[in-house]
């Protein structure tokens, strides 16, 4: 099944309809018989209908020789879908149908006037480009609804080859768009694709008898030998790979179409893009991801991973010949990684639906052969059981995206989310994927240098993360045996709250039938009475307060005047550490977060605690370069009022994820706990501290830890006089908190 035996076929269609628009001594002038759709591609396969029509100038009148073209094409066998039309009707028919509008996006002439046929393609090109950006949305809805409705051929069990996402028809679609010339797609690596999804076709067709664009089980082994393929799993593998590949340069292509029309109207088409930096080398350009100027991709291996963090973050395009480039050009990572890139990663899987897109460039152009080659094990590989939606690969992306909106319910979203990626690592395999998966995570989780109580959560997570819904769906709850079986597997607390959140999230993107109400309550009693029998157990609902006592050292000059504020910067190799000394006062902590808020530095870690009657706190940045005068001076301003933070970082609009805060009385005796969790942005600790400054509440020890988009923050807190927070003032810093980081007033005696 080749190119060539399609163009055969076509060129014997053309020499029957040349013969019979000949045959019925039709005019030489005015009109023409044209081949629009396939037909007019070239690209018949074995059963496929003869798309024509009969066109003619306004003022031609096609007589009754026009239904006698017909009769010769109808005795040679061949099915035609066939019309006859005036120019200008086909015109103002493809103004109003798109689907007609693409069939003439590829008319080619047959038989007849060639001017006429020219003239018709190339009003017809003039008419999709001139109207395009108004166009373009209807198109994109339409091939949105063939998603809805069909899915996609990398992942269906009975494939669509035409229709479904990542098909032929997106295919023609990508050529239409092509032509508005509006935006480009690699070109070589559409038609290397298209014409083998035209080759499976063919197969299809062949095996089949008859002209049908889904394939049925039975028929996989049958396309193998036409397809030059070992056996049906090759060629499934095959043709998941290729509508894979199609759906990639789809959303790719889309992507930048949306981004075209969000230009201003006066921007210049052509025009040298604009590289806006945004830090660690690289830089966006056109709503993507690209290599800033500066980039010295053969010195820095973590820079493959910051730039698919970045763009997931963002949910921008991760360029795909940038990450060609990277891949060719970033030096493999250190076995274990350094705590950087195991950070990037984990802000990549925590990105939330920005993920898919990248981590589709990142498996076409090979990219993540470079960090995780155990990915090949699972790549296109189909799930046994078809309640799943997706391939195992897919899958596991589509977990670590479900996982992404649970993290706020767990201590560790660092192992969650590491576990969401590897939990089905061991399919494939002829022992049962949860064993099989164990060691295979264990290994990788020390490749990226997890420590060794880090790897064993990740470990366990992977081995028993099918235990709760088995175990809830198959045993009584209410039998002492049945939570027995969860605890003789379960180390602690902290283990379950981990594997309760995979579990869900498995669920969920495994399909809407895999957690229904009923399953999900009976997986969540499980999960009450075995955190009941392990309450003894440690629990890590939220950091401890480190120690007092640190090594960083009181200024003199703070030691002589407390009014007086000190502020240093440490570099070090993956971002700065920033420490403010000053005398002890309520809104310290709130006026050193707003510093850096207001110089746009994001805030990975940070740490505050008292010494005498001095306030410390301790900053990890990812900026390097910081100027400490600077920072004293913008610090200074806000301690001075010169400067108002409160109307800079104040929320202006909604977040995906509404702010949550919660009072955590068992975490400690001496103070009250507050826990936030909220979209990461710049301000919240300035905040939340600020609304506790407000109602006269000192913080005594903060714990702020940023994963990727999400901000997860907990304050020790007490009363001026050094007491924990009554249930009516504790309740009453909680509501002020979440107003403040929801964008409103909160009134504390409300």
């Amino acid at each position: 099944m080749t190119a060539a035996e399609r163009a055969e076929r076509a060129a014997k269609a053309d020499t029957l309809c040349q013969e019979a628009y000949a045959s019925v001594g039709a005019p030489d002038v005015g009109v023409a018989l044209v081949a629009v759709g396939g037909y007019g591609r070239e690209e018949l396969a074995p059963y496929s209908d003869l798309d024509v029509v009969l066109v003619h100038d306004v003022g031609v009148e096609a007589g009754a020789w026009a239904g006698e073209i017909w009769y010769p094409l109808w005795d040679s066998g061949l099915k035609i879908d066939h019309s006859v039309r005036s120019a200008a009707e086909m015109l103002d028919q493809a103004a109003s149908d798109l689907k007609v509008a693409l069939g003439l996006l590829d008319v080619r002439h047959l038989a007849g006037d060639p001017n006429l046929t020219l003239r018709l393609r190339t009003a017809m090109l003039a008419s999709w480009r001139r109207d395009a950006k108004e166009r373009l949305p209807e198109l994109q809805a339409l091939v949105r609804d063939r998603y809805r409705l069909l899915g996609e051929l990398a992942h269906n069990s009975v494939p669509d080859i035409k229709e479904a996402t990542g098909g032929l028809r997106d295919a023609t679609v990508l050529k239409a768009l092509v032509a508005t010339w509006l935006v480009d797609v690699p070109h070589g690596e559409l038609e290397s694709c298209r014409q083998a999804l035209l080759d499976v076709r063919d197969a299809l067709h062949t095996v089949a008898g008859r002209g049908n664009d889904r394939i049925a089980p039975e028929l996989w082994s049958d396309m193998a030998p036409l397809l030059d393929l070992p056996d049906a799993a090759a060629v499934q593998q095959h043709v998941r790979g290729l509508g894979r590949r199609m759906t990639h340069l789809s959303r790719l292509t889309w992507r930048r179409v949306d981004a075209v029309l969000r230009r201003p109207p006066k921007a210049t088409a052509g025009r040298r893009p604009q590289l806006e930096s945004i830090g660690g080398g690289l830089a966006v350009a056109y709503e993507e991801i690209v290599l800033d100027r500066d980039a010295r991709p053969a010195d820095d291996p973590c820079l493959l991973l910051r730039a698919a963090a970045e763009a997931a973050e963002r949910d921008l395009v991760l360029e795909p010949t940038t990450t060609a480039r990277l891949v060719a050009d970033v030096p493999p990572l250190p076995d274990p990684w350094p705590v950087e890139a195991r950070d990037l990663l984990v802000r990549l899987l925590a990105a939330g639906p920005g993920l898919l897109a990248v981590w589709e460039t990142l498996d076409e152009t090979d990219a993540l052969d470079t960090f995780l080659p155990e990915w090949e094990r699972v790549r296109l590989l189909p799930h046994a059981s078809t309640v799943h939606r997706f391939t195992v690969d897919r899958h596991l992306v589509e977990t670590c995206i479900e996982a992404s909106a649970l993290i706020r319910r767990v201590s560790r979203p660092d192992v969650l989310m590491v576990a969401a990626l590897l939990h089905d690592i061991g399919k494939g395999e002829l022992t049962e994927h949860c064993v099989a998966g164990e060691p295979i995570a264990r290994a990788i989780a020390r490749r990226m240098g997890f420590d060794e109580r880090e790897t064993e959560l990740v470990t366990a997570l992977v081995r028993w993360h099918l235990l709760l819904p088995e175990t809830a769906t198959t045993r009584d709850a209410e039998d002492p045996a049945t939570v027995e079986l969860v605890t003789s597997r379960i180390r602690d607390r902290e283990e379950l709250e981990l594997l309760f959140a995979l579990t869900e999230a498995d669920a969920k993107a495994t399909s809407e039938k895999a957690w229904t109400t009923w399953r999900a309550s009976l997986v969540r009693s499980l999960v009450r009475r075995a955190a009941a029998v392990l309450g003894d157990a440690q629990v890590a609902d939220g950091p401890v307060p480190e120690p007092a006592y640190r090594s960083v050292q009181v200024p003199d000059a703070v030691r002589r005047d407390p009014r007086d504020v000190a502020v240093t910067v440490e570099e070090g190799a993956d971002g700065s550490r920033v420490t403010v000394v000053s005398g002890d006062r309520v809104g310290l902590l709130a006026d050193a977060a707003a510093m850096l808020a207001l110089q746009r530095v994001s805030v990975r870690a940070a740490r505050a605690w008292n010494l005498e009657e001095f306030g410390v706190s301790v900053w990890h940045v990812d900026r390097t370069g910081l100027d400490a005068a600077v920072l004293r001076e913008r610090l200074e301003a806000v301690v001075e009022g010169r400067v108002d933070p409160a109307t800079r970082l104040r929320p202006t609009g909604p977040s995906v994820l509404a702010p949550t805060v919660v009072v955590r009385p068992e975490a400690s005796e001496r103070a009250t706990v507050l826990e936030v969790r909220a979209a990461d942005r710049p301000g919240v600790v300035h905040l939340v501290c600020a609304a506790l400054a407000r109602l006269g509440i000192t913080v005594t020890s903060a714990h702020v830890d940023t994963l990727g988009p999400q901000a997860v923050d907990v304050f020790y807190v007490q009363e001026s006089g050094a007491a924990a927070l009554s249930d009516r003032r504790a309740a009453d810093a909680a509501h002020a908190v979440r107003a403040a980081l929801s964008g409103g007033d909160a009134d504390p005696g409300a």
